[in-house]
């Protein structure tokens, strides 16, 4: 540290120093003011001019070395020098003051900050080049941050000095209105009767919604410079447009023609989306096949000598199909458009913020739009292995064209997805390999969830490869193959191997990746976020504050029911944001894994617990106990509650078993509406039902947190009755 870096240190540690060794803070509270308020009101009458130096100076000190007791300052500016002056002398105080300790953090920090992590601020010093006067006018505008931790941490990037000084005086003038404006009211107070004065009343209202304002008009001039280089049309065609016919795309299609907004739904392909077509829908009415053929070769579990089940697994998807083309109708153009949703089919593209262009078959046509909503889904993401391409492979996409049964599946991904095929291709007779390169299937889940599932595969004779990487794909003598490195067990040792898997067809089921391209985002500059999802805010809006997106496309989860739940939010924002907004709700998400046995969860799991620290108890009942689960031939599997120690508010809760799916939704009602496990242990649950495990787990918490002490004294109480 040079000579003058440590001269400036002393100064501010010394004047830091005396304000606490002094306890100089004492003068800067409201109540010494009030009881000095009538001499320092006389004196500043008396001498105005020197009253009013002397103030800024003692101002400009505080904020300058960043000392608590500005705002009682500010206030009592308010009462002192009334409204006009008290607002000239705080305005430039406060800005000249956060200037003074911007420069000092500035000349001590600036450059041994962006030494050590300019690397890491590389992308922050770009937006403050860029955009930094806006970053800085938001935040002094709705001061979600200390004015003190503002001063720093700008001083920290490369801002100019000339722009934080004339940003924070325009920026922070509201908010000084506001104090002055309340400062001036209190010092009218002369008894407890003015506390109800409407003038004190009024400034403490404004205090209030001050910052509610000022977010509204910092969201609207981040719009108007979204929007700025874009022309707005004169009037519109459509109330909305919506990009996507899938589960997102068709809910908030629904919504805005429920309200009778003027919506048009676009999509390129089929109606329904993956859900319909290619994903839940089908993959459920397969495993329900596969299912039956299960529980035939457990004949003798309930109480049958044997049973065959001839079947030609053409047939099967056939059924498939059929099962698809019974449900279409729910998603179908007809329905959609008798809702008032006008329906087009071909190919969107964004070409500006209020209008999509629409490739059909009958021509090309451009709406012009007051909002956009993304509902562009995902596609199955294909991992370039060397060799991949060349073999082809089959995903979620176009296993339904199968008529042929494979006789080696190899299945690669230990996800849901891989997971519920895993199983279902095994039962109609496949022999599956199923490789995964983390230490386990279903990571995210607990490993006893894992473990049981596992279990299940092995004994139905999938062969199940953890720990396993996908190197290469070869042909090797006529017959496909996949080599793999051996990466470790789930014990921890690791010990590194090739390994080679030959198989017939391949099943890529490694995640899903967001349809982001093809339709104008790049073209209008609609950011990406890590995930390679549409990025968003809180409220589903993208750069423009007019164009949304929601479901697949937007993540974080790529669920239907999650899809759904976003467009709800999507669809209401954009139609009617201008009057209320409405942050997108992920407090209570369930999913369900359809495997057998079946996998359920809600909020946290026992690892997540462990994971982020927090105090958790975990409760359990196993359904080898169910009366119900028993006569069923299906008393395997567990209920989890994760609960917060000696608290029946749920945290989160896994089920395993026949079901689970169903189960779980007592749960999620009850964390959605803030009801404890006391609650569910004292509803009434049918017997004999599955769902009596739900009440059993709650049951096993109450007993768990059982009054002992008072127990006692009611046992000697009822002794005593016995005499």
């Amino acid at each position: 540290m040079n000579a003058r870096k440590a001269l400036v240190v002393a100064l501010v540690a010394a004047a830091i120093a005396a304000f606490f060794i002094f306890d100089l803070g004492q003068y800067l509270k409201l109540d010494f003011f009030k009881s000095q308020q009538a001499a320092i009101e006389s004196w500043r009458a008396a001498n105005p001019l020197q009253a009013a130096l002397i103030f800024f100076a003692v101002y400009v000190a505080v904020t300058g070395f960043s000392l608590p007791g500005a705002a009682v300052m500010t206030l009592a500016a308010g009462a002192i020098f009334g409204l006009l002056w008290g607002i000239v002398i705080v305005s430039f105080a406060s800005s000249i003051g956060a200037t003074l300790a911007f420069v000092i953090a500035r000349f001590l920090l600036h450059d041994w900050v962006q030494a050590r992590f300019g690397d890491r601020l590389k992308a922050l010093n770009d937006g403050v080049r860029r955009d930094g006067a806006f970053y800085l006018f938001t935040l002094r505008l709705v001061p979600l941050f200390p004015f003190f931790v503002i001063n720093l941490a700008m001083a920290l990037t490369p801002i100019r000095t000339w722009t934080f000084y004339w940003v924070s005086q325009v920026g922070m003038l509201a908010g000084t209105l506001v104090y002055v404006n309340a400062g001036g009211e209190i010092a009218k107070i002369d008894s407890l009767a003015g506390i109800l004065s409407p003038g004190l009343i009024a400034s403490f209202v404004l205090l209030g919604i001050f910052p509610l304002i000022a977010k509204k008009i910092v969201a609207t001039i981040k719009a108007k410079k979204a929007l700025a280089n874009w022309p707005r049309p004169a009037r519109f065609d459509r109330n909305l447009v919506v990009i996507g016919a899938g589960s997102a795309g068709l809910v908030t299609a629904y919504i805005a023609a429920a309200v009778k907004a003027k919506v048009t739904l676009i999509e390129k392909h089929r109606m329904g989306g993956d859900c319909l077509n290619t994903g839940c829908v089908p993959s459920k009415a397969l495993i329900r096949s596969a299912k039956f053929l299960s529980h035939a070769d457990r004949a003798r579990e309930f109480g049958m000598q044997r049973a065959q089940v001839d079947f030609d697994f053409a047939e099967v998807m056939e059924r498939v199909r059929s099962v698809v083309q019974a449900v279409e109708p729910h998603d179908s153009v007809e329905r959609y458009t008798a809702l008032g949703v006008d329906c087009l089919q071909g190919e969107a593209r964004i070409v500006s913020p209020w209008a999509v262009e629409v490739k059909t078959a009958a021509g090309t046509q451009t709406l012009t739009t007051r909002a956009i909503v993304i509902a562009a889904g995902a596609r199955p993401f294909v991992p370039p292995i060397p060799g991949l391409a060349d073999i082809g492979c089959l995903t979620s996409d176009n296993l339904w064209e199968l008529r042929k049964l494979p006789r080696r599946l190899l299945v690669l991904g230990g996800g849901p997805i891989g997971c519920e095929l895993t199983q279902c291709f095994a039962r109609f007779g496949s022999q599956v390999t199923q490789v995964e390169m983390l230490p386990r299937i279903m990571i995210r889940e607990d490993p006893e969830v894992s473990e049981m599932v596992t279990a299940r595969f092995r004994k139905e004779g999938v062969d199940v490869r953890v720990g396993h990487k996908a190197k290469q794909f070869v042909v090797d003598n006529g017959e496909k193959t996949l080599i793999c490195e051996y990466v470790g067990a789930p014990g921890g040792a690791t010990v590194n191997g090739e390994v080679r898997i030959p198989f017939d067809e391949v099943l890529v089921a490694v995640g899903r990746i967001a349809n982001t391209t093809g339709y104008g985002l790049e073209e209008l500059g609609i950011p990406l976020a890590k995930t390679r999802t549409v990025e968003t805010n809180e409220y589903l809006q993208t750069l423009y504050p007019n164009i949304y997106a929601c479901g697949d496309v937007a993540g974080p989860y790529q669920f239907t029911h999650t899809a759904s739940h976003q467009a709800w939010y999507a669809a209401v924002n954009a139609l009617f944001g201008s009057f209320r907004m409405f942050k997108a709700d992920y407090s209570v998400i369930p999913w369900a894994t359809f495997t057998d046995p079946e996998v359920a969860r809600v909020g946290l799991n026992e690892q997540e617990a462990k994971e982020k620290g927090i105090p958790h108890e975990v409760t359990l009942y196993g359904l080898d106990d169910l009366d119900r689960a028993i006569a069923d031939s299906e008393a395997h599997g567990f209920v989890k509650v994760i609960t917060p120690p000696g608290k029946d508010r749920i945290l989160g809760v896994t089920i395993v078993g026949e079901h689970a799916g169903d189960l779980i939704a007592e749960y999620v009602a009850a964390m959605r509406h803030g009801l404890g496990l006391n609650k569910i242990l004292g509803t009434i649950h049918i017997y004999p039902t599955l769902a009596e495990a739900n009440k059993a787990a709650a049951g096993n918490w109450k007993k768990a947190h059982a009054p002992q002490k008072l127990l006692e004294w009611v046992a000697r109480y009822h002794a005593w009755r016995l005499q």
